[in-house]
């Protein structure tokens, strides 16, 4: 248990379970953050649209185009998972609280950035290609959202590390 490595993914497993736990058992139960977070991403998507010159409609927890459907962000989809996921990757590794804290904020702001254009390319997708739609829905759009945690995390351990080596160098000095 003295291998740093094994350290991180059992710290990371148990930040899981418990965001597991949290989340299955009290956050998506209740829904009422699911629910503002997903009308948020609804609002901040078809402001942008709009700003492009998009006639966008919203119903609750949907937004379209024009005369098309438009498409539902569920409880899977507004990114809460994703942002639990990262969590547990910058708390697992080892550093500074305060670092940790400012760099969690941050992350999570790309994360909901990310996902906001996650929505408007699907939003689009579904009027202009809507035989891509599928794949983009259930690919692309989600390796990128995977991708961009993943880099988030990287960039983490990176400042992390480089931090602890700036830290050493002046204890030694």
């Amino acid at each position: 248990m003295n291998s740093p490595v094994v350290k991180f993914i059992a710290k990371a497993f148990l930040v899981f379970i418990v965001w597991y736990l949290v989340y299955e058992l009290w956050l998506l139960p209740d829904g009422s953050l699911d629910h503002w977070l997903s009308l948020n991403i609804i609002g901040t998507s078809a402001g942008i649209l709009e700003v492009f010159g998009f006639d966008v409609f919203t119903v609750n927890r949907i937004i379209g185009l024009g005369e098309y459907p438009g498409i539902e962000i569920v409880d899977g989809c507004n990114g809460i998972a994703a942002m639990g996921l990262f969590l547990g990757f910058i708390l697992a590794y080892p550093g500074n609280w305060k670092n940790r804290i400012s760099f969690s904020v941050l992350g999570l702001c790309v994360i909901y950035l990310t996902n906001i254009l996650r929505i408007i390319t699907l939003t689009i997708t579904q009027v202009y290609w809507p035989s891509i739609f599928d794949f983009t829905h259930d690919y692309s759009t989600t390796t990128i959202f995977y991708l961009v945690i993943f880099l988030l995390w990287m960039l983490w351990v990176n400042y992390n590390d480089l931090s602890a080596f700036e830290s050493n160098k002046k204890a030694l000095a």
